[in-house]
């Protein structure tokens, strides 16, 4: 188990002076015993706090709801009211995740009411406010993220994310907390409410842990009652979800089986009348019955059968492998999650890139600043023509463009869009007499290429993968799989491996499945860990074997320092509430104070805290001043020990001779 040692860090110099064993003093610690791990089952079973509802907030990169379930009714989960506004062409189970706020940085207003709001500003007025859209992915795409992170406003002025992701938190507790109350006819109490958040699987952990801190600013939980908040993986959600469906309530697109009567070749279309159908008569009803059953298609499943979910959403993919386990059908999770931002916003960017061909990149972004309000209005046209497209379409879409923008290019350029149009050579798209640009269905499918191209690619290379082959169902879940060019692409490239099934409502899968998971949380029982965990320690030196820049001689012992002693590896399965534990013992036996520190790192084989990616995420400080008193054993005995919960991870120190001992949560925020 020799490590190659690489001494090429970016993050730390090697020199003497860096060392964090030289620098903390004598607060280094040694391994007492060979490590061991226990799998303490008993002690995680806290007593369940009695909540009455069940509140699950899907956040989302283009659209945001919520739902809820009250715990003596868990088969009935009830997706919020209708939202005031709304487009046509787009249904409103979910409302835009969008935020108005006023000149003086105050919230103003979310959802549609913010778009239309701002929309009516007079020009002019409305480079004072400040207006935020799909302002999720920035958590996906920062690599250093803090609680100071900005966002930028279309007015092109800075907000703090934590800020602007507490007031839409803020706003749907608001939200969710009045409809309870009208329906309970008394004021519902939040301490009533277990929350859910929903996050990207494949999300690093600050950002989750953002998500939390964020929870905390909005007064949804305090960070005493912590576990009145669970941070859920939406892929997992959408998988306890797709465990309930019955026959009617999925379409399955797969050559393998004929369903319901319809042999392959006609399954797809008739998949999607059927679901268009479905779709418009659900629209109605908000409460859905979720049947205290185990649906058909899971009853066809045996122990250790493998699916994939494919959670296709507004700004990222998400592909999570899950294995059956029996008697109680338990999820655990096979393969880490993997994905990227492969969303439907990759359809918005490539629209974008056709405008800047036609009109010039100069032009587009001085009226993106210039008109914001009739910017996100051409977004809006775009949005519900792109909801029209489908791979058998053969009549043109028509794309309003707002009259600014036709007048603004005038201005800008001194010629017609018309003319702009005829003298580029974009092919597909012209010039409809009513003012509008008309898309071939080609150009369309176009746009949607680049995207769809990127989530097939990252499916073939899960399928390579040893663990994901004979997978047995795919689940097509997330408001991006109602595109019929994607359940199109997935079915003719995986068709013929595994059985392709898209829930009816698929664009609340997540939703409700988040609900479930609240109300019963101990249904994911084993996860991959993302990272490895290790503390920072001083091993015996040995020659030969340790580099001598990390020898360290105090009182006559050599130690070689900065040694990364692991807890877990990345990618290690790790069940619900289990507890790592390791025992250290002072380097110096008349040490007070010990300090430990916790690292983590993407890669495997870390042998040194000062190795490329070792990342500080963690501190637990033990003062054991003032118990001198107490005989102390010549060896001292520091037992630490790692739990690993839902999306968080503590960590505990304990002196065994005075029973003395620290607790710290994993933070990857503040170092």
């Amino acid at each position: 188990s020799q490590a190659i040692l690489f001494f090429l860090s970016e993050t730390a110099p090697t020199s003497a002076y860096s060392s964090p064993a030289r620098s903390l003093g004598d607060t280094g610690i040694t391994p007492l015993s060979p490590s061991h791990i226990v799998n303490d089952t008993d002690s995680n079973v806290s007593e369940q706090q009695a909540f009455l509802v069940v509140v699950a907030i899907d956040f989302g990169t283009t659209s945001s709801g919520y739902a809820y379930s009250f715990t003596k009714e868990p088969e009935c989960i009830h997706v919020m009211r209708r939202w005031e506004g709304g487009d046509p062409g787009v249904s409103n189970q979910k409302t835009p995740t969008t935020i108005l706020l006023t000149p003086e940085r105050k919230f103003h207003s979310f959802g549609y009411a913010a778009r239309d709001f701002y929309h009516d500003l007079d020009p002019n007025e409305a480079k004072q406010w400040l207006y935020l859209e799909k302002f999720k992915m920035k958590l996906h795409t920062t690599g250093d993220l803090t609680m100071d992170t900005d966002l930028t406003a279309a007015n092109g002025k800075k907000v703090k994310a934590l800020e602007i992701f507490a007031y839409a938190l803020q706003y749907f507790k608001e939200q969710a907390l009045k409809e309870l109350s009208d329906q309970a006819g008394s004021e519902f109490e939040n301490s009533d409410v277990r929350w859910v958040i929903t996050v990207p699987a494949i999300w690093k952990q600050p950002a989750k842990q953002f998500m939390r801190q964020a929870a905390y600013q909005a007064g949804l939980v305090s960070p005493e009652n912590s576990e009145q908040l669970i941070i859920a993986l939406e892929p997992e959600a959408a998988s306890i979800y797709c465990r309930k469906l019955r026959l009617h309530q999925m379409i399955e697109l797969s050559s393998k089986a004929a369903v319901n009567g319809y042999s392959g070749s006609d399954t797809v279309g008739a998949g999607f009348t059927q679901a268009k159908e479905h779709i418009r008569r659900n629209r109605q009803s908000r409460t859905f019955l979720v049947e205290n059953v185990i649906g058909e298609i899971w009853s066809e499943l045996e122990e250790g059968d493998k699916y994939v979910v494919v959670d296709s959403g507004g700004g990222t993919v998400d592909l999570t492998v899950h294995q059956i386990r029996l008697p109680e059908g338990h999820l655990k999770e096979l393969y880490k999650a993997t994905g990227g931002p492969y969303g439907s916003l990759g359809v918005d960017y490539e629209f974008e890139k056709l405008l800047y061909k036609i009109f010039g990149e100069d032009f587009i972004e001085q009226f993106k600043i210039k008109r914001p309000a009739a910017w996100v209005d051409l977004m809006i046209a775009f949005e519900s023509r792109k909801r029209a497209a489908a791979p058998d379409r053969t009549n043109p879409l028509n794309i309003t463009l707002p009259f600014s923008f036709i007048d603004y290019y005038k201005k800008f350029r001194g010629h017609s869009v018309e003319h702009a149009l005829r003298k580029s050579n974009v092919d597909f798209v012209k010039w409809s007499s009513q003012g509008m640009l008309r898309m071939s269905p080609d150009a369309m499918n176009a746009l949607f290429k680049p995207t769809i191209d990127s989530i097939i690619e990252h499916l073939r290379d899960l399928f390579q993968k040893p663990e994901v082959s004979t997978v047995k169902f795919l689940f097509l879940v997330g408001g991006f799989a109602e595109a019929p060019l994607l359940q199109q692409a997935v079915q003719a490239a995986f068709g013929d491996q595994c059985r392709i099934i898209i829930p009816q409502d698929v664009g609340l899968t997540i939703l409700k499945g988040a609900v479930l998971f609240g109300l019963d949380p101990a249904v994911i029982k084993v996860r991959r860990s993302p990272l490895t965990y290790g503390v920072g320690v001083l091993n015996r030196y040995v020659e030969g074997k340790h580099p001598p820049e990390k020898l360290l001689v105090k009182d006559g012992t050599r130690w070689c320092t900065d040694v990364f002693d692991k807890f877990i590896s990345a990618d290690q399965s790790v069940a619900l509430g289990e507890l790592v534990k390791r025992s250290y013992t002072p380097a110096k036996p008349s040490q007070l104070v010990i300090v430990i520190n916790i690292y983590s790192s993407e890669h495997d084989n870390v042998s040194f805290i000062t190795d490329p990616g070792v990342k500080k995420c963690g501190t637990l400080r033990l003062d054991l001043t003032g118990t001198s008193g107490t005989a102390v054993p010549a060896r001292r005995e520091i037992q630490t020990l790692m739990q690993f919960g839902d999306t968080e991870i503590k960590a505990t120190a304990i002196d065994i001779a005075t029973s003395k001992s620290v607790k710290v949560g994993i933070d990857f925020l503040n170092y």
